[in-house]
């Protein structure tokens, strides 16, 4: 089983800098590659002076985002596993033995992460995909180990092999076959939930998802955008709507996404209540876009709907969390 790490980057000397001894420490059973987004920066000069022996370096001629960049890269790299990682990722020894032997193991296994701690504090899961993602009835995303903005420490509570709905774009691993099978990530989402759209539409082959919690990395998160960036907020809101659009059961589809827009409206009020309102425009701009993109989403539904009847494992995580106050995903029911 061959398998390749490819790690998209784009003006982030810097985090290859920090990041990549690591990754060439501790990855001998890959072949590393990194796809550069046409980075203006010495991303490449970096690579060719300090790792041309150790590290394959793939060419993109514009910067597509995480979806395109990572489309574009792949029809250059031939192995049976991608491990598309994060340029803001410290792995740890041994940590791809684990990945591998599932995928050995487990032959209708298409998609596994690790468990993805917090870099800047090691103790406590991270954001982007922790101990695996979920999915509740609205289509807000959230993590074992991870509601909304509550991260849980790391007590070995998951460590553990265990299916999950969604995969952190972090470091999410899969079979090539598959990826090249649904097309690669949808790039009209450019950034940003992608991975989930991808991980549903795994689920829709009737393929699974899968969570080791013995492979750990730690992640940096929100490297190329900050939690403040409105644009983040644009691309989040705006991309679950598509993945909703694209995915769920028909007979859910409409009052689903009129709850939706009640919701997000709530958020919108809560960004202008704690004087952000640059927030409130993207979610806004976010529900604008995804009016005008809806066709073309309804479309895509053809290429997506399968399997997959019972997408979510809770009614409403917002109900859950911010009106009955759990903040642990063992609380959740």
């Amino acid at each position: 089983m061959t398998v390749a790490v490819v790690i998209l980057n784009w003006n982030g000397k810097h985090l290859l800098e920090e990041f990549l001894p690591s990754i060439v420490a501790y990855s001998k059973e890959a072949s590393i590659y990194v796809a550069d987004n046409a980075s203006t920066d010495d991303s490449i000069s970096f690579i060719a002076s300090h790792y041309k022996d150790s590290v394959k370096l793939v060419k993109n001629t514009s910067n597509g985002g995480y979806a395109k960049g990572y489309n574009a890269a792949l029809q250059h790299i031939k192995a049976d596993i991608y491990v598309l990682l994060n340029s803001d990722v410290e792995v740890t020894k041994n940590w791809l033995q684990p990945i591998i032997k599932q995928f050995k193991e487990a032959t209708n296994t298409a998609v596994i992460q690790p468990k993805l701690l917090n870099y800047k504090k090691k103790t406590h899961f991270e954001y982007a995909g922790a101990a695996g993602g979920f999915i509740d009835f609205l289509g807000y995303p959230y993590c074992r180990g991870r509601i909304f903005m509550t991260l849980e420490e790391d007590v070995k509570q998951y460590d553990d092999i265990a299916p999950i709905f969604w995969a952190t774009g972090a470091c999410l691993c899969i079979r090539s076959r598959i990826y090249h099978t649904l097309g690669g990530f949808d790039e009209d989402y450019f950034a940003h939930q992608e991975e989930i759209d991808l991980c549903w539409r795994v689920h829709n082959l009737g393929y699974n998802v899968n969570y080791v919690g013995t492979s750990t990395v730690y992640h940096v998160g929100a490297a190329t955008l900050k939690e403040t960036n409105p644009t983040k907020t644009f691309l989040n809101f705006r991309n679950s709507l598509y993945s909703i659009a694209k995915n769920v059961p028909k007979r859910f589809l409409f009052p689903v996404i009129l709850i939706r827009l009640i919701l997000d409206a709530i958020a919108g009020l809560k960004f202008i209540l704690e004087l952000r309102p640059i927030h409130t425009w993207a979610i806004i701009k976010a529900h604008f876009s995804f009016y005008a993109h809806l066709n073309l989403m309804l479309k895509k539904r053809k290429e997506s709907i399968g399997k997959t009847t019972h997408y979510y494992s809770c009614k409403s995580i917002v109900l859950q969390h911010f009106v009955l106050g759990h903040n642990k995903f063992g609380k959740i029911s």
